[in-house]
């Protein structure tokens, strides 16, 4: 049942700071709502580059920015949360859905990742823009990344697995976002057919000095590489990591090491400083 942000009553348990993140998501949810109504949205485009050949991207995963009337990008976390368990979700997810067919279509050399979730598969209207972009460009679909976190995943895995054998006829490969945030089911990961495997970021971070997540991420790695699933680390945000990551082989990284997501498409405006 879709939460009623109008409601002025305050929740009757939870901390402060539940409290004023629950007030900041009633303010900004109509706003939202209807800038994705009019179609105010845009991505930002991350680059994901292999271990082996980090001087130039593997892809980019696009990520959703949406405008208010007053042209101010809305922070994800002020909404997004929420959003994800009503219909606002699904019309994001098909926002997103679209700029990344987008383009797809308007660059044939681009290979592109678009975040969803498991709750959209069963929502026709992104089903639609899915099929319809396929029919339109067939090739397309062999340039699309679709990444569904590990959480949405789990949550429905009978549903997840028959998309799976739907979109991978048509070439599109599948990314299971967030890997290791959640409370993965090793039965379901086993019976799944995910093309990629993407670390969750908290493993990461200073995983150069951290024991702890050493022993985490290998640990994760080998799963993947086990189910013979290319493996991406998120969140790489300095060289020591890096070259943690790429000695002890990780297949992709991704992460402000190698460049912040941007709304310029970098394939339209080469940067001025050339990527590690």
């Amino acid at each position: 049942m879709r939460a009623d942000v109008t409601d002025a009553n305050p929740p009757a348990k939870g901390s402060p700071l539940d409290y004023a993140m629950d007030q900041q998501s009633r303010l900004t949810l109509p706003a939202v709502r209807l800038a994705v109504e009019k179609g105010n949205g845009l991505l930002a485009f991350q680059p994901v580059v292999q271990a082996q050949r980090t001087d130039r991207p593997a892809f980019y995963e696009g990520l959703i920015r949406i405008m208010d009337d007053s042209g101010r990008m809305v922070p994800l976390r002020d909404f997004m949360p929420v959003a994800e368990t009503t219909e606002l979700g699904r019309q994001i997810d098909c926002l997103s859905l679209s700029l990344g067919m987008k383009a797809l279509a308007e660059d044939p050399s681009l290979r592109l990742s678009v975040n969803m979730s498991a709750r959209s598969i069963g929502y026709p209207e992104w089903m639609g823009i899915l099929r319809n972009g396929v029919a339109e460009d067939p090739q397309a679909a062999e340039r699309l990344i679709l990444e569904i976190t590990e959480s949405s995943a789990m949550g429905l895995p009978d549903e997840v697995k028959t998309f799976m054998r739907e979109v991978q006829r048509y070439g599109i490969s599948l990314a299971l976002d967030d890997f290791g945030a959640g409370y993965t089911s090793f039965r379901y990961l086993r019976d799944f057919c995910f093309d990629m495997i993407k670390i969750d970021g908290q493993f990461i971070r200073e995983i150069s000095t951290h024991p702890d997540n050493q022993v985490l991420t290998q640990a994760l790695m080998s799963i993947a590489q086990h189910f013979d699933m290319f493996t991406v680390a998120e969140m790489v945000e300095t060289a020591d990591d890096a070259s943690f990551l790429i000695s002890n082989g990780i297949d992709c990284l991704q992460g402000y090491y190698f460049g912040a997501p941007t709304i310029a498409p970098p394939w339209k405006t080469p940067p001025s400083i050339a990527l590690r």
